[in-house]
């Protein structure tokens, strides 16, 4: 009986995909959720080694307006779309190279937080190839459906003007 690797028992690891995103050698960004907040990496994979050029979680959001008795809603919608919005120009200021992008074991489903990411990451000037119907509504990445409301122009204009 073979038994699989570690990681892949422990659900975080498909080495098929991560074979072939390592033999395109192209950069890519890392979308990722946990049980608080959401997780974007952009990552250079040399000879399987890889390398994280910027970090970024929904908790940094708070330095640019995102209101503390909304921090429960760090791993929303709106907050991925604004995670994508500052790992998009923060790739631009920094003049990297274009991204794939690499969900991981994540199950994608339209409009879901993954797609409002990309819809963040495009907003920001990324060229992303997806269909405008993937993306969640305006009103979902916007916050109406949030029970605390959150200053969505105001978070907006003080990540694109950084």
């Amino acid at each position: 009986m073979k038994v699989d690797k570690r990681r892949r028992r422990e659900c975080k690891t498909n080495y098929l995909a991560r074979k072939k995103l390592l033999q395109s050698g192209a950069p890519r960004v890392a979308f990722r959720k946990t049980n608080r907040y959401v997780t974007a990496q952009y990552i250079i994979s040399k000879e399987a080694q890889d390398n994280v050029k910027i970090g970024l979680s929904s908790k940094d959001l708070l330095k640019f307006g995102w209101p503390k008795e909304s921090s429960g809603a760090l791993k929303s919608i709106t907050a991925s779309y604004f995670l994508g919005l500052l790992m998009g120009k923060r790739i631009i200021q920094e003049k990297l190279e274009k991204p794939i992008i690499d969900f991981g074991l994540l199950i994608a489903i339209h409009k879901n937080k993954l797609f409002a990411f990309l819809k963040g990451l495009k907003d920001a000037g990324i060229e992303v190839k997806c269909p405008e119907e993937a993306f969640p509504s305006k009103e979902r990445i916007m916050g109406e459906h949030l029970k605390n409301k959150v200053k969505f122009e105001e978070i907006k204009s003080k990540i694109i003007g950084k």
